[in-house]
Protein backbone atom coordinates (compact mmCIF):
# COMPACT_ATOMS: atom_id res chain seq x y z
CA UNK A 1 0.00 0.00 0.00
CA UNK A 2 1.52 3.21 -1.05
CA UNK A 3 2.30 6.31 1.53
CA UNK A 4 -0.68 8.64 0.65
CA UNK A 5 -2.81 5.60 1.49
CA UNK A 6 -1.51 4.68 4.50
CA UNK A 7 -1.65 8.43 5.69
CA UNK A 8 -5.61 9.22 4.51
CA UNK A 9 -6.74 6.24 6.28
CA UNK A 10 -5.20 7.01 9.39
CA UNK A 11 -6.42 10.44 8.64
CA UNK A 12 -10.05 9.29 8.26
CA UNK A 13 -9.52 7.80 11.99
CA UNK A 14 -9.56 11.03 13.55
CA UNK A 15 -12.43 12.66 11.39
CA UNK A 16 -15.36 13.54 13.19
CA UNK A 17 -17.65 13.03 10.22
CA UNK A 18 -16.72 8.86 9.03
CA UNK A 19 -18.12 6.16 10.44
CA UNK A 20 -16.20 2.93 9.72
CA UNK A 21 -17.69 -0.63 9.70
CA UNK A 22 -19.04 -1.10 13.25
CA UNK A 23 -18.80 2.45 13.95
CA UNK A 24 -21.70 3.78 12.29
CA UNK A 25 -24.49 1.08 13.95
CA UNK A 26 -25.34 2.82 17.32
CA UNK A 27 -27.10 5.29 14.88
CA UNK A 28 -29.00 2.68 13.15
CA UNK A 29 -32.67 5.04 12.93
CA UNK A 30 -31.18 7.66 14.86
CA UNK A 31 -28.33 9.23 12.50
CA UNK A 32 -30.34 13.12 12.04
CA UNK A 33 -30.99 12.79 15.85
CA UNK A 34 -27.76 11.57 17.53
CA UNK A 35 -25.28 12.08 14.47
CA UNK A 36 -26.12 15.16 12.83
CA UNK A 37 -28.40 16.63 16.02
CA UNK A 38 -31.27 17.78 14.42
CA UNK A 39 -34.42 16.03 12.48
CA UNK A 40 -33.52 16.96 9.00
CA UNK A 41 -34.64 14.52 6.35
CA UNK A 42 -31.53 11.90 5.34
CA UNK A 43 -30.00 11.26 2.05
CA UNK A 44 -27.65 8.52 1.02
CA UNK A 45 -24.75 8.45 -1.59
CA UNK A 46 -24.05 4.92 -2.97
CA UNK A 47 -20.48 4.27 -4.07
CA UNK A 48 -19.70 7.55 -3.35
CA UNK A 49 -16.09 7.58 -4.08
CA UNK A 50 -14.44 10.93 -3.38
CA UNK A 51 -17.86 12.34 -1.95
CA UNK A 52 -17.75 15.10 -5.30
CA UNK A 53 -21.65 14.63 -5.46
CA UNK A 54 -22.05 14.20 -1.58
CA UNK A 55 -20.81 17.41 -0.58
CA UNK A 56 -22.10 18.87 -3.30
CA UNK A 57 -25.36 18.23 -2.79
CA UNK A 58 -25.05 19.16 0.99
CA UNK A 59 -24.06 22.56 0.01
CA UNK A 60 -27.23 23.00 -2.25
CA UNK A 61 -29.39 21.52 0.40
CA UNK A 62 -28.19 23.07 3.79
CA UNK A 63 -31.89 21.68 4.68
CA UNK A 64 -31.04 17.97 4.55
CA UNK A 65 -28.51 15.58 5.89
CA UNK A 66 -26.15 13.69 3.72
CA UNK A 67 -23.78 10.68 4.23
CA UNK A 68 -21.44 9.35 1.52
CA UNK A 69 -21.21 5.25 1.75
CA UNK A 70 -17.99 3.67 0.06
CA UNK A 71 -15.60 0.98 1.30
CA UNK A 72 -12.77 2.38 0.17
CA UNK A 73 -11.39 5.11 2.82
CA UNK A 74 -8.75 6.33 0.87
CA UNK A 75 -11.16 8.16 -1.76
CA UNK A 76 -13.59 8.74 1.51
CA UNK A 77 -10.78 10.81 2.46
CA UNK A 78 -11.09 13.56 0.06
CA UNK A 79 -14.61 14.22 0.38
CA UNK A 80 -14.47 14.14 4.18
CA UNK A 81 -11.36 16.16 4.46
CA UNK A 82 -13.16 18.84 2.22
CA UNK A 83 -16.27 19.20 4.11
CA UNK A 84 -14.26 19.59 7.05
CA UNK A 85 -12.11 22.49 5.64
CA UNK A 86 -15.18 23.74 4.32
CA UNK A 87 -17.14 23.42 7.50
CA UNK A 88 -19.53 21.89 6.04
CA UNK A 89 -21.74 20.15 8.83
CA UNK A 90 -24.59 18.30 7.20
CA UNK A 91 -22.73 15.62 5.57
CA UNK A 92 -20.85 12.66 7.18
CA UNK A 93 -19.26 9.40 5.38
CA UNK A 94 -19.80 5.97 6.01
CA UNK A 95 -17.34 3.09 5.65
CA UNK A 96 -18.99 -0.17 5.05
CA UNK A 97 -19.73 -2.72 2.16
CA UNK A 98 -23.06 -1.60 0.43
CA UNK A 99 -24.72 -4.72 0.89
CA UNK A 100 -24.45 -4.81 4.54
CA UNK A 101 -26.63 -1.19 4.62
CA UNK A 102 -29.98 -2.62 6.96
CA UNK A 103 -26.99 -3.00 9.64
CA UNK A 104 -27.08 0.55 9.73
CA UNK A 105 -30.30 1.94 8.39
CA UNK A 106 -33.58 1.84 9.72
CA UNK A 107 -37.34 1.31 8.27
CA UNK A 108 -38.23 4.84 6.66
CA UNK A 109 -35.25 6.49 7.56
CA UNK A 110 -34.14 7.40 4.03
CA UNK A 111 -36.14 9.75 1.86
CA UNK A 112 -33.43 9.40 -1.01
CA UNK A 113 -31.13 7.31 -2.51
CA UNK A 114 -28.11 9.06 -5.13
CA UNK A 115 -26.27 6.40 -7.20
CA UNK A 116 -23.72 8.13 -9.29
CA UNK A 117 -21.98 6.26 -12.24
CA UNK A 118 -21.23 3.14 -10.58
CA UNK A 119 -19.44 -0.20 -11.47
CA UNK A 120 -21.83 -0.93 -14.08
CA UNK A 121 -20.83 -5.23 -13.41
CA UNK A 122 -21.12 -5.77 -16.65
CA UNK A 123 -20.51 -9.46 -16.57
CA UNK A 124 -24.14 -11.66 -16.73
CA UNK A 125 -22.35 -13.44 -13.65
CA UNK A 126 -22.15 -10.24 -11.81
CA UNK A 127 -25.33 -9.16 -12.21
CA UNK A 128 -26.59 -9.58 -8.24
CA UNK A 129 -23.79 -6.94 -7.48
CA UNK A 130 -25.37 -4.14 -9.33
CA UNK A 131 -26.90 -1.73 -7.50
CA UNK A 132 -29.82 -1.74 -8.63
CA UNK A 133 -30.60 -5.33 -8.85
CA UNK A 134 -33.32 -7.26 -7.20
CA UNK A 135 -30.80 -8.07 -4.34
CA UNK A 136 -29.76 -4.27 -3.45
CA UNK A 137 -33.73 -2.96 -4.35
CA UNK A 138 -35.40 -5.01 -1.72
CA UNK A 139 -32.62 -3.69 1.06
CA UNK A 140 -33.33 0.21 -0.43
CA UNK A 141 -37.38 -0.54 -0.19
CA UNK A 142 -36.93 -1.35 4.13
CA UNK A 143 -35.09 1.78 4.63
CA UNK A 144 -36.96 4.24 2.13
CA UNK A 145 -39.52 6.50 3.79
CA UNK A 146 -42.91 6.34 1.89
CA UNK A 147 -42.03 9.38 -0.29
CA UNK A 148 -38.64 7.82 -0.85
CA UNK A 149 -36.97 8.70 -4.58
CA UNK A 150 -33.73 6.90 -6.06
CA UNK A 151 -31.62 8.79 -8.66
CA UNK A 152 -29.15 6.58 -11.00
CA UNK A 153 -26.27 8.87 -13.18
CA UNK A 154 -25.09 6.42 -15.35
CA UNK A 155 -22.70 6.47 -18.66
CA UNK A 156 -23.33 2.80 -18.97
CA UNK A 157 -26.32 2.77 -21.49
CA UNK A 158 -26.32 -0.93 -20.53
CA UNK A 159 -26.87 -0.44 -17.20
CA UNK A 160 -29.52 2.07 -17.57
CA UNK A 161 -31.61 -0.17 -19.57
CA UNK A 162 -30.73 -2.89 -16.89
CA UNK A 163 -32.56 -0.42 -14.61
CA UNK A 164 -35.64 0.58 -16.71
CA UNK A 165 -35.92 -4.07 -16.50
CA UNK A 166 -35.90 -3.87 -12.60
CA UNK A 167 -38.56 -0.86 -12.55
CA UNK A 168 -40.26 -2.93 -14.96
CA UNK A 169 -40.37 -6.02 -13.44
CA UNK A 170 -40.66 -4.77 -9.80
CA UNK A 171 -43.88 -2.51 -10.59
CA UNK A 172 -42.22 0.77 -9.38
CA UNK A 173 -42.79 4.15 -10.51
CA UNK A 174 -40.37 5.73 -12.95
CA UNK A 175 -40.48 9.43 -12.63
CA UNK A 176 -38.20 10.61 -15.00
CA UNK A 177 -35.53 9.68 -17.58
CA UNK A 178 -33.55 10.56 -20.26
CA UNK A 179 -30.88 8.98 -22.18
CA UNK A 180 -28.84 12.38 -22.69
CA UNK A 181 -29.04 14.71 -19.59
CA UNK A 182 -27.61 17.28 -21.29
CA UNK A 183 -29.17 17.96 -24.09
CA UNK A 184 -32.71 17.12 -22.12
CA UNK A 185 -34.86 19.19 -20.36
CA UNK A 186 -34.26 17.82 -17.22
CA UNK A 187 -30.72 18.98 -16.63
CA UNK A 188 -31.26 21.26 -12.85
CA UNK A 189 -28.46 22.68 -11.14
CA UNK A 190 -28.61 19.26 -8.53
CA UNK A 191 -28.05 17.18 -12.13
CA UNK A 192 -25.19 19.46 -13.13
CA UNK A 193 -23.04 18.41 -9.98
CA UNK A 194 -20.09 17.00 -12.39
CA UNK A 195 -17.71 14.30 -10.65
CA UNK A 196 -14.07 13.52 -11.91
CA UNK A 197 -15.56 10.36 -13.49
CA UNK A 198 -18.04 12.55 -15.36
CA UNK A 199 -16.25 15.11 -16.83
CA UNK A 200 -13.77 12.40 -18.16
CA UNK A 201 -16.91 10.90 -19.90
CA UNK A 202 -18.40 14.29 -21.40
CA UNK A 203 -14.53 15.18 -22.82
CA UNK A 204 -15.08 11.78 -24.58
CA UNK A 205 -18.49 12.66 -25.77
CA UNK A 206 -19.79 10.18 -24.00
CA UNK A 207 -23.96 10.55 -23.44
CA UNK A 208 -24.55 10.77 -19.45
CA UNK A 209 -28.19 8.66 -18.68
CA UNK A 210 -30.56 9.39 -15.81
CA UNK A 211 -33.71 8.17 -14.29
CA UNK A 212 -35.34 8.40 -11.01
CA UNK A 213 -38.01 6.26 -9.55
CA UNK A 214 -40.45 5.51 -6.41
CA UNK A 215 -41.51 1.98 -4.62
CA UNK A 216 -45.20 1.83 -4.88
Amino acid sequence: MGKDKLRRFAEIETFANVMQLDEGKPFKGNWSKDHFKNDKPLILELACGKGEYTVSLAKLFPDHNFIGIDYKGNRIWRGAKTAIEENISNVAFLRIQIENILDYFDEGEISQIWITFPDPQPQLSREKKRLTSTRFLNKYKIIFNPEGILHLKTDSDAFHEFTLKMIGEHDMNLLKRTEDLYNSDLVTEVLSIKTYYEKKYLANDKNINYLSFSFK
